[in-house]
């Protein structure tokens, strides 16, 4: 199945990281994440998707993994496996979380990779998404702009609103824990101005918190007439060897 989040959609994204208004955004998401899955325990955790973010830096977990669908030899972070994202090659109820930075925005079949996400999770799993904000001057300057064949965001992406996601994840028993919007600045791409404008994320997150250039959201995995006692983790390991591509998942 092909997917919209190919090597194309990667340069592009990759390129827009690395301006102002890219790096912006990263660093948000970085402190964020830091925070989040320092957190969360367990034993096994995957980053799906953007291996120019390392989103498990601060995970406490002992088996940590980074998986692409494509080869970026010149990536920062070490990339563990390749394969579809619609596929993924783990044991079902094998995972304690997993992390979807800007992957389920430039895929063709978001919601594969959901029921995906869904599978390999333990009860109690959980998830964290990042997203671009539609509902944000950022998602509005990117609406603009994309009339004029002119982006300001990633042009590949299909930016999906929260509430829309919260749908999504209602249907697979995903209950989400906790939401988080960030980058209230205007829509800008010079550095001196970014920072000038860095007062108002207190404004904004106390006087328009859900108008964020972005979002995290943490989602748990719910099974139905489960009622965990103690640690929600497996105690075994997933053998993922190193820098091997998969392309099928064998049953």
């Amino acid at each position: 199945m092909t997917d919209r989040y190919n090597q194309n959609c990667n340069i592009d994204l990759d390129a827009w990281l690395k301006q102002p208004s890219g790096s912006y955004i990263h660093a948000w998401e970085q402190r964020l994440l830091d925070q989040l899955t320092a957190d969360i325990f367990g034993f096994n955790a995957v980053q799906i998707g953007l291996p120019q973010m390392n989103c498990l830096a601060a995970s406490r977990m002992p088996n940590r993994w980074l998986a692409n669908n494509v080869l970026m030899p010149n990536s920062p972070n070490k990339i563990a496996l390749l394969h579809d994202f619609e596929d993924l090659p783990f044991e079902t109820q094998s995972l304690d979380l997993v992390v979807l930075p800007h992957v389920l925005e430039f895929a063709a079949e978001p919601h594969q990779i959901l029921r995906e996400v869904e599978r390999v999770l333990i009860p109690e799993g959980r998830l964290i998404i990042c997203g671009f904000n539609k509902a944000s001057l950022w998602g509005a300057r990117q609406s603009v702009t994309r009339i004029a064949g002119r982006y300001f965001l990633p042009r590949n992406g299909e930016f999906i609103s929260l509430l829309r996601l919260k749908d999504w994840l209602k249907l697979l028993n995903m209950e989400v824990d906790r939401g988080h919007f960030g980058c209230y600045v205007p829509p800008l791409n010079n550095q001196t101005w970014l920072q000038r404008c860095h007062f108002m994320e207190a404004a904004g997150a106390r006087w328009w918190p859900v108008f964020g250039a972005a979002y995290i959201v943490q989602a748990v995995k719910r099974v139905k007439g489960m009622h965990l006692i103690g640690p929600a983790w497996k105690k075994k390991k997933v053998a993922v060897p190193s820098a091997v591509p998969v392309t099928n998942r064998h049953h």
